[in-house]
């Protein structure tokens, strides 16, 4: 694609002459990250929304490292982290007694070693000022009513609240249906929507909580209280009081629960001397635990809840959704540029197996919540018990939520393993680095970036160029172009001199690194490399540079 097209015009475009070519159904987390990703990367889109404004539902709460990532790339975690409230762990009781306990806040490769306690109207707020910060804006009071797709472009129609008539169809030559559990996209394709429904209902309660009793209200965690009636789960709010959530078999009421109902179920599970005083929201609702068939039909792509939907163990929700926005947008994006329309592909691969391992994960949480016999729950808590001494459930339970490395090595957006060891492989998570030397387009975003993962936070595709600065590593960085390139030099590996202690040669020693270019993706995976030196070299690495967006270096806003 040239530089002078615009991708919203193009002749292949599937949409109307100048109409964007995407198409955003839904304005929550998912299709706002969605949003801003793609405008970040410079393509339109256009935005739609039955709500009549951004949500003041505090349904989800927690915030993980992996969506903390993407929404640090957008440019709003620090913002968030301002009106969040830093959780320190988990810990579980039974019987009335701590069983087990769960540290956060000590992942590593991370700017963000720990989860943020925080409502999801705040993050939508900061989303949606985001976006309109991009120049999008979202349309709201406008319900999708029906869907098409074939592999040329989507259309939709499009009713507003107070519209007459059929309604308006809309084209694109792509769509993100990020419309929810009951989606609207995903129904009308025909997409199963497969899984099943607890047999018990869900009941929670943000309200101030007091306490009397010898056991205080958690400050900065989550605790769980697991009785052969059902769970209790507190979890302190960032602005004072906590929520509290419990299960209970399901019936035909539908009103959410008041204070005195919340209160019984708090008396009979609670750890004693509990009461709910002020309650300023609360909700009843059913669990789903289910995952789309598919993420993909011709030119719609599924994300977020209307992908998948499963318990609020852990809190993944949100967080997957917000990285299947970052995903399908960044791919979009890159096709729009000028990629391989291919890559695209691999958004089924990658993330429909992660919705997949979420479910299961939240659905295993779940289910020893939800454990009723005496000699199943005396076996749960012997082997939490035993798993938390041995920091073994922290170091499995904590990373399997934080979503942060995720194995990708079978994506067809990943280049196959060379047969090169160290630990730069396609498809993993490229390890963080000192910086040392920089040889990067005017303007860089990630300028005055200390580290490789500073560097990248800015979610460019960029090349990683780890050579001798007197040989292989400039010619290198000269053939990249214009491409964003990062160059990390010291002295020649395997050089008869003795080694200086400069950042690479630690990293090699470390980490086995030979002299190559890495092409790190926007969510800095690892998608390809090539080794430098050799006789094939100079065609390897144009082979690497083939998966670079044509137009990569335009400024961003």
């Amino acid at each position: 694609m040239s530089g002078d097209t615009d991708p919203g015009t193009g002749a292949d475009s599937g949409a109307r002459a100048g109409a964007p070519p995407v198409l955003i159904t839904g304005a929550g987390p998912t299709g706002l990250t969605a949003a801003c990703t793609l405008l970040r990367h410079g393509v339109p889109v256009r935005v739609v929304e039955r709500r009549s404004g951004p949500s003041t539902t505090p349904k989800a709460l927690i915030l993980w490292s992996g969506a903390l990532e993407v929404l640090d790339r957008l440019g709003i975690a620090a913002a968030l982290a301002e009106r969040a409230l830093p959780l320190a762990g988990a810990s579980y009781w039974s019987g009335g007694r701590r069983v087990a306990e769960v540290g956060f806040g000590s992942l590593t490769g991370t700017r963000f070693p720990g989860p943020l306690c925080v409502p999801q109207p705040i993050t939508e707020e900061l989303l949606y000022e985001r976006l309109i910060q991009l120049g999008g804006t979202v349309e709201w009071d406008t319900e999708v009513k029906a869907v098409t797709s074939t592999p040329d472009g989507a259309s939709a129609v499009l009713r507003t609240a107070h519209g007459a008539g059929g309604g308006e169809t809309a084209t694109a030559r792509w769509l993100i249906a990020a419309d929810g559990t009951h989606s609207t996209v995903r129904t009308g394709l025909g997409v199963p929507f497969e899984g099943s429904t607890y047999g018990r209902e869900f009941l929670l309660g943000d309200a101030v909580l007091h306490a009397s009793g010898a056991v205080p209200p958690p400050e900065r965690e989550a605790q769980y209280h697991l009785t052969p009636r059902g769970v209790l789960v507190v979890v302190a709010l960032p602005k004072g009081g906590h929520r509290v959530f419990f299960d209970q078999a399901a019936g035909g009421v539908t009103e959410p629960p008041d204070r005195a109902e919340l209160q019984t179920l708090l008396d009979a599970r609670g750890p004693g001397g509990w009461r709910i005083g002020d309650l300023w929201w609360s909700s009843r609702f059913q669990v789903h635990t289910k995952v789309a068939a598919a993420f993909r039909r011709d030119a719609v792509f599924l994300a977020g809840d209307a992908a998948h939907c499963h318990s609020p163990a852990g809190g993944q929700g949100l967080n997957t959704g917000v990285q299947d926005g970052y995903d399908i947008g960044w791919k979009l994006a890159a096709v729009c540029r000028g990629a391989d329309p291919a890559l695209l592909d691999s958004y089924e691969a990658e993330r429909r197996p992660t919705a997949v391992t979420a479910v299961r994960n939240a659905d295993r949480q779940t289910k020893l919540w939800l454990l009723r016999s005496r000699p199943a729950r005396a076996v749960r808590d012997t082997a939490m018990r035993v798993l938390s001494r041995r920091g073994l459930l922290e170091r499995r339970f904590v990373p399997e939520l934080a979503q942060v490395d995720l194995d990708l090595t079978g994506s067809p957006a990943v280049s196959a393993a060379d047969g090169t060891d160290g630990a730069l492989r396609p498809g993993r998570r490229v390890p963080d680095l000192p910086l040392t030397l920089r040889h990067t387009r005017a303007g860089s975003p990630g300028a005055g970036a200390a580290t490789l993962h500073q560097y990248l936070a800015a979610g460019r595709h960029t090349v990683v160029v780890l050579a001798d600065t007197t040989d292989s590593g400039p010619d290198a960085a000269r053939r990249c172009g214009t491409a964003e390139v990062l160059l990390i030099g010291g002295t020649r590996p395997g050089a008869p001199a003795p080694r200086t202690d400069t950042p690479y040669d630690r990293a090699e020693a470390a980490h086995g690194y030979a002299a190559q270019a890495v092409y790190v993706r926007p969510d800095g995976v690892v998608g390809g490399r090539a080794v430098l030196g050799g006789p094939g070299s100079p065609a390897a690495l144009d082979a690497l540079l083939a998966r670079l967006p044509d137009r990569n270096g335009d400024p961003w806003p």
